[in-house]
């Protein structure tokens, strides 16, 4: 089944598409003042920052690579070495956050017709805004105004509706939203954000040596993932223990998505995860289009999740706030819910990213061999634990293992542990067990930078770079 390259549901064509090519000739004079085209392709070239650090680091400077993230597949820095990656080197964390806003652009310049920025340079899907659980009464008097419904969304498990509107001929999203707030000021409208991946792979690698993860009995586990599409069988997974959703029922792999679960659930071909023996529910929010990783998608991948029962959700994802996105979250988390997301990779003095940031959700950032926080790590109060970030092997889309790093890597450690301490109790008691082995780090107690401190070192390996 075709999917349709305009509407952000990533499911058939339908007759929206031609509401939303109505609004395709807005302008928006941002993306005219972008930087210079650059090539963006199914395997994504390093920014000038990134081949910057990888020069250094062959020449034995102890640097940390925070890779771009995007909403496509992932980079493969050609040449680096893991073992010249252990360290940090005391970079500036703004080119960090820069780099991540410049991969956007370039994204948002070569699909220019779908997608737009915002007033923080975020990327958003074009010609549309969203509409937190709008009545009746409301759709009718937006639509009198000039405004499309092209689709509207029953989260039934989360109690939410959404509506996506598009905008109507000649206006942005930003001047929609600002039409739409003063007008009619009784409801909850934003963007329809796009989510980026918050880790980078960086070479092939080989395992030489790995701790036997304790095998969780099957069936009695359940892990969710939101992300890119995972892998088949070839690629170490157990493929009857996974239920997909999104993508009209494609598998389209991805590689972060792939890394990310080998984390999770991997049966150790390559590559052993937290808990091989978890039913894992896939939530892919890509399925391989521009418009991919965009909140209703999210929001919807979330409601299945709700829908199955699954206690325990990684996200390793980061954006913008998002109001829609907030309310989907929070509802997940008061359900008892136990939702872990990566910080992100925009560095240290970087504003929180979410979804982790939002109250409730347990967000991970990552260390290195020497249990120093990654220097492209966001910090915050939102920080809960740290995980191994750099020496982790994780299975790729050509069914190789891949050194991975970033906090998107950490992530599933944590989700995958607590899952395991969730076999003896509820949400709150799981966590608090959890937090109860943590190693701490940095000044005594939580913090900022480590939250309650390092678990998960044990799922650090070996590996022989280059392969």
């Amino acid at each position: 089944m075709a999917v349709c390259p305009f509407k952000s549901c990533l499911q058939s064509e339908c007759e929206c598409c031609a509401a939303r090519c109505r609004g395709q000739s807005e302008s928006d004079a941002s993306i005219g003042s972008l930087t210079g085209p650059r090539e963006v392709g199914r395997v994504f070239r390093p920014s000038a920052n990134i081949a910057a650090i990888m020069l250094l680091s062959a020449f034995g400077a102890q640097a940390q690579v925070s890779g771009p993230s995007l909403p496509l597949e992932l980079p493969t820095l050609p040449g680096a070495r893991v073992a010249e990656l252990p360290g940090n080197l005391a970079l500036p964390d703004e080119p960090l956050r820069t780099t991540r806003l410049v991969d956007i652009r370039r994204l948002v310049r070569k699909h220019h017709d779908l997608l737009t920025l915002d007033t923080r340079g975020e990327a958003v899907v074009r010609g549309e805004v969203l509409v937190l659980t709008p009545p009746v009464s409301l759709l009718d008097r937006l639509q009198a105004s000039g405004y499309v419904v092209l689709r509207t969304t029953h989260l039934a498990n989360l109690d939410l509706d959404i509506a996506a509107i598009a905008t109507p001929r000649g206006r942005t999203p930003q001047q929609a939203l600002r039409e739409l707030r003063r007008k009619f000021p009784e409801g909850v409208y934003d963007y329809n954000h796009i989510y980026s991946r918050a880790g980078a792979a960086i070479d092939m690698v080989a395992v030489s040596s790995a701790r036997e993860a304790a095998s969780v009995p099957a069936g009695t586990v359940a892990l969710g993932l939101v992300d890119g599409g995972v892998g088949d069988a070839s690629l170490g997974f157990d493929q009857r223990r996974i239920q997909r959703w999104g993508c009209a029922g494609q598998i389209v792999t991805s590689t972060h998505g792939t890394a990310v679960a080998s984390l999770l659930v991997g049966t150790g071909k390559p590559v052993r995860g937290v808990s091989p023996g978890a039913r894992l529910y896939a939530a892919d929010v890509y399925c391989g289009v521009p418009t991919g990783g965009n909140v209703l998608a999210l929001a919807e991948a979330f409601a299945w999740l709700a829908a199955n029962g699954v206690p325990v959700i990684n996200i390793s994802l980061v954006g913008q706030a998002n109001a829609t996105l907030e309310m989907v979250v929070g509802r997940l988390v008061a359900r008892g819910t136990l939702v872990v997301a990566a910080v992100g990779n925009d560095g240290p003095a970087a504003r929180p990213l979410y979804p982790a940031a939002y109250p409730g959700v347990i967000g991970v950032t990552g260390v290195d061999d020497n249990n120093r926080v990654l220097i492209e790590a966001c910090r915050g109060s939102h920080v809960a634990f740290a995980a191994p970030g750099i020496n982790l092997a994780a299975s790729d889309s050509e069914a190789a293992g891949v050194a991975v790093r970033g906090t998107s890597f950490a992530a599933p450690l944590v989700a995958g542990l607590l899952a395991i301490e969730l076999e003896a109790g509820d949400p709150a008691s799981a966590r608090a067990r959890l937090a109860a082995r943590a190693q701490d780090l940095g000044r005594k107690g939580p913090d900022e930078i480590y939250g309650v401190g390092l678990v998960g070192a044990d799922y650090r390996v070996g590996v022989v770079p280059g392969l």
